[in-house]
């Protein structure tokens, strides 16, 4: 009889490994709030949204993502409550001590490879157009999730919105002003290596940031522009 393969570490037995195993899957969860949430839910059963936006200073939409995604991909499971009065609350538990990351790294390589042969074989030009496109509606589509449109606001007001966003994303991204620019610069880029070797990708980036800005109903005078480190530059910025 083969030999019984190892269990992951146990989050009791050896924290400092179980912590290891989680940053391990950075790549399915998304990014490091994701995963500092996914172990503030492992230590606090039962948390809530409202609970989870608190304790991480972002809006709860924001939250709600976050653990939207945990619940996709098995990490987590959300519990309805009921309450006197009004809908249901739902409340967040970790699910149990293992972690399978096998499966989840190697779907995450095959679609990386898919995407990377897409983008070979539709040429720069239709690439980066196809880019923006998808960035656009998918930024409209998570301004809309934030409950956008009830009233404009300046491009200003609008960064630190979108710069939360796209951090729940991936992007660990922060809103910045300078010289009467705004801008929202990137430190992490979801897509890896492969915008390394695609830097036609970096145009989903203000796709994004155009769509979701258009969505809340920002307004300025200057369309987007965008610097990359795929392309060269010294930081991933989209500017309005």
């Amino acid at each position: 009889m083969p030999a019984k393969a190892a269990n992951p570490p146990s989050a009791h037995s050896d924290p400092e490994g179980f912590s290891a195993a989680v940053a391990a899957l950075s790549s399915s969860f998304g990014d490091p709030t994701r995963r500092a949430i996914y172990l503030f839910v492992r230590a606090h059963p039962d948390v809530t949204v409202t609970e989870i936006a608190d304790a991480f200073s972002i809006h709860t939409n924001v939250a709600r993502h976050h653990l939207d995604r945990l619940v996709a991909a098995g990490h987590a499971v959300a519990k309805t409550v009921p309450k006197g009065v009004g809908r249901p609350a739902k409340t967040y538990v970790a699910v149990d001590e293992s972690l399978e990351i096998t499966g989840a790294t190697r779907r995450d390589e095959l679609l990386v490879a898919l995407l990377e042969r897409s983008l070979e074989l539709l040429g720069p030009e239709q690439a980066e157009a196809m880019a923006l496109e998808v960035g656009e509606a998918y930024g409209r589509s998570l301004a809309a999730q934030m409950g956008a449109g009830d009233s404009q606001r300046s491009v200003r007001q609008a960064m630190t919105a979108v710069a939360a966003a796209l951090t729940a994303h991936g992007f660990a991204a922060r809103a910045e002003s300078r010289d009467g620019t705004a801008s929202i610069v990137s430190d992490a880029c979801p897509f890896g290596e492969a915008a390394a070797h695609h830097p036609v990708l970096c145009a989903v980036d203000r796709g994004l940031v155009r769509g979701m800005l258009d969505a809340l109903g920002a307004t300025g005078p200057s369309p987007v522009t965008l610097s990359s480190r795929a392309r060269g530059d010294d930081a991933c910025r989209a500017s309005a």
